[in-house]
Order: structure tokens, then sequence, then C-alpha cells
């Protein structure tokens, strides 16, 4: 079972059965089964499936907690795992349980970042950012004026990495800096349909930096050496993981794929289709691997890095809320926002006023709104918790459209408050 594109798992099939363990283990074909997290409860139970692969930490976790994982205990897997750091960047890249043993191992480690266009930042005159704030900074606003739009994000609606992105940074800086932080970096350039655009308008040089996952930076910089991927410290990294799952008829077979998957399979990262970060370091030591020394030095980068402890929980329970509100406050009114935040950075530029006044009225532009709630008819202040509250009413249509409204207008509203405030 698996939640991997089929590139990574074409890629694998034909590599893994020319290998030596295939042939050990008399393993003809391995065939994957694509399928909705929802849906591999059933399977394991019923004993239809031998390894669980792709799909991120938390779904992992709940079918640990829920006994549906056996330990990786042969001794070839356990060879394999002693090569694996059992951290990167302060996050586990394996569960082991409370009896010692280990239940999944991470195959790959996936992070979410900046793809910069370093010689676009350089003619903007801004520094490369280091922190997701940089990208809602005064000094990148500078830039604009210049006419020079030097962030790009997605639409969040459109996009899942950036949706994860906007959920990493409302984490680390709280719901109402967060939102500064995400208001304003949409301001300081442009939104995309999609995070392949973002991505593509930063290989392009149509723009200086773009959120984007981390294999989206990995390919642009093979595609154009201007280009680099940074990891904030302020971001999430997590292992992807493999393992194998309780009523597997052939556990032996199974736990010499995971071992394969974690070692000698782990050359197909390097595939540029593919261009994943892979979790065990030994895989820079082959000729694929040598070949990556962008890769190697963003690997040794996390090993030094502590990033924060993200709660997967607490972002789907907001999820529903962060995507519309970003399309309905920013996206749809990014004319006045965009002219409203030019404004204000000329008057701070010319010495209107000083750093303490722009950065108060920045944060009047990009706070959460204070809207006329559909259903009570009451100023609503879009609060964490009140996101918290409504959430779920947001997969129903008539009730989202209701709300959308309301924050598309109590935005517009806000953003030309502020323009009339700015000398």
């Amino acid at each position: 079972m698996t939640r991997h594109p089929t590139d990574i798992l074409d890629a694998a099939r034909t590599l893994f059965l020319k290998s030596d363990v295939a042939k050990k283990y008399g393993i003809k074909d391995v065939v994957f089964r694509p399928i909705a997290a929802a849906q591999w409860r059933p399977l394991i139970e019923q004993g239809q499936a031998d390894v669980a692969w792709g799909g991120g930490p938390t779904l992992f976790d709940s079918l640990y907690k829920d006994g549906l994982l056996l330990p990786l205990e042969g001794d070839e897997v356990k060879a394999a795992l002693a090569q694996i750091p059992k951290t990167i960047a302060g996050m586990p890249m394996m569960r082991t349980g409370a009896d010692g043993k280990v239940y999944w191992v991470a195959w790959a480690v996936s992070s979410f970042g900046i793809t910069i266009n370093t010689k676009v930042l350089k003619a903007a005159g801004v520094p490369e950012p280091k922190t997701w704030s940089d990208l809602a900074s005064l000094d990148y606003g500078r830039a604009v004026l210049r006419g020079v739009p030097v962030t790009g994000v997605a639409r969040l609606t459109m996009s899942t990495s950036n949706t994860r992105i906007a959920e990493i940074i409302l984490q680390a800086y709280g719901w109402d800096d967060g939102w500064r932080v995400i208001t304003l970096t949409a301001a300081n350039g442009k939104i995309f349909g999609g995070s392949e655009a973002v991505r593509d308008a930063v290989i392009a040089g149509d723009i200086g930096a773009g959120w984007t996952i981390d294999f989206y930076g990995y390919t642009a910089q093979l595609q154009n050496p201007d280009t680099r991927y940074v990891i904030p410290p302020d971001t999430s990294v997590n292992g992807d993981p493999i393992a194998v799952v309780k009523n597997t008829r052939c556990r032996a077979a199974a736990e010499a794929f995971v071992a394969w998957v974690i070692t000698d399979g782990q050359a197909i990262v390097f595939d540029p289709k593919i261009n994943r970060m892979p979790v065990n370091p030994s895989a820079f030591n082959t000729p694929e691997g040598q070949k990556r020394p962008d890769l190697k030095s963003i690997y040794d980068y996390m090993l030094t890095l502590k990033t924060i402890d993200f709660n997967d929980t607490l972002a789907l329970a907001v999820e529903n809320v962060v995507m519309y509100y970003f399309d309905a406050a920013v996206t749809d009114n990014a004319d006045i926002l965009q002219q409203t935040w030019a404004k204000l950075v000329k008057a701070y530029s010319d010495g209107k006023i000083d750093k303490a006044k722009a950065e108060e009225l920045a944060k009047k532009l990009a706070q959460p709104v204070t809207f006329t709630d559909p259903e009570t008819g009451k100023p609503t202040k879009l609060t964490l918790e009140y996101a918290m509250k409504i959430n779920d009413k947001l997969t129903d249509p008539t009730y989202r459209d209701k709300i959308y409204a309301a924050w598309r207008e109590a935005a517009r509203r806000q953003y030309q408050e502020v323009a009339a405030q700015i000398p």
C-alpha cells in the first residue's frame, strides 16, 4: 500500500527486481496499490498487504498505535536500520516502541522551504531570506516599489504544499503574527494558480523567492544554477515512513524489501524525475549520490537544524479555514492589498512614518479580520478558537459561500481603512 506517485514506484520496482535481495527471496514482482489512507486498515486486517510505504509520520503513528505494524526484527533489516540516523532536524526518522523495537523507518526526508533565485534577489537589492518572515519584510517591500515582485505563493485551495507551509507559519509564529507573515508575503509579490507555477517562476527569474516543497527546490537547482533551496529554521521536517504490516503472509520478504529501500534502493531518489532527499547518508557515496553535492549540503545542514515540532492534529483542525480565508481575504483582494502595502512602504521609505509606525500599520493591515458572522449577524474576530469551531462547517457549500463573502468584504474594508491612515 502506498501514497507515492508512479515515478517512485516504477523506479523502485525496476531496480528492486534486478537486485540480489529479490533473487534471494524469490520475489518475482512487487504490486503497488496507491490508495487513500482510509482504505489501508481494512486491507491490513484482511491480510491483503505486506508493506505500507509513504504517507507521512502521522498516518504511520496511528497504524502503530492501533497495533497494525509489525516490528522490524530480521537480521538484514536490523543491519539496515543501524545506518539510519535516529533523528534529522530534531525529528524522528524511526518509531521505536516501548519494547525497544522499531515499527517504522523513514526512507526519505521531506521538508518545506523557500526556493530562491539569487540573481533576481541581488538585482532587486534585497538579502536572501533565512526565515519565513523575511519574505514579509519592509525590505522586500522596497523591491516591489521598484517594480520587482520578489515573492511567490500559490492559492491555498490549489496547493496542498503551500497550505502546509501556511500551517507551519501559523504554528511557528502564532495565529495573528502568522497571518501577518502570510499576508505580507503575498503583498510582496505574486499569487499563482499552483505550487508548480511558483517553482517555475523562480526558475524563470520572474520572482526571487517562492514557497515550495523540498523536491521542487531540488528540481529548480538542477534546471537553473542561480536557484537554491533554503530551509528556514522555523519550518517542519519529517521522515517519510515505510513499514511491514500485521497479517502479512511473507514477513521475511517484506522486511527484505524495507531493508533494500533504505540501503541500495536509496539510489532512486537521485533520479531527476524523483528528486527526493535520501535518509541514509551512505547514499551520497554512490555514483548517483556523488553527482548531487547540492543535496548533500542541504542534508548536512539539516543534521544541525532544530525545526518546530509540527502539530498535525491542530493543522487539520483549521485546514479548511486556512485555505478559504487566504483565498477570500488575500487572493481575491490582491489588488487593494498590494496597493495599500506599496503606499505604506513608500511612506516609510520617504521618511513620512518611522519604522515603529510602519510596523504598527503593517500589523493592522495583515491581521485576521473582524467580520459579520453570517449565522449570528454579530461582529466576530477570526481567532484560532473560532477557526477550530467552524472548520468542519466549511464542507457545506452554502455556509462556505456566505462566510467566504463575509471574509472577502471585511478584508477589503480593512485594507482600505489602513490605506486611509497612511500619510
